[in-house]
């Protein structure tokens, strides 16, 4: 996480570097972790994905249940940063707690939490 000064939200950026033999063609490596972060969090409604099109912002989050996520790929370092932004207060506390109690009783998973 990043200590910034503002009264509600997280950054976090996360350094990931590919497995031994996998850095040949980093590129595609890269691709390859993207398209997995889109197909797995595409149906997530809590989830904003922003790609490496723009990083997240807490701005985008404040007062929600959803968390952005977004990368960059460096080929200096060979290093895939992913970046997410989320409200500490909603996604971090209440509202995780709204969402894991609609899915542990059956609830549909956004239930009395707004999108």
């Amino acid at each position: 996480p990043h200590l910034v000064p503002v009264n509600r939200g997280i950054l976090t950026t996360l350094y990931l570097a590919p497995a031994p033999g996998q850095a040949d063609d980093f590129a595609q490596w890269t691709d390859a972790v993207a398209d997995c972060l889109s197909k797995r969090y595409a149906d997530e409604p809590f989830v904003r994905l922003t790609g490496s099109d723009r990083l997240p912002d807490t701005k985008n989050v404040i007062g929600t249940n959803s968390i952005e996520i977004g990368w960059a790929a460096d080929s200096r370092t060979q290093r895939l940063r992913v970046f997410s932004a989320e409200d500490n207060l909603v996604k971090g506390a209440s509202g995780q707690a709204v969402q894991s109690f609609n899915i542990r009783f059956g609830f549909d998973e956004t239930a009395g939490l707004t999108i």
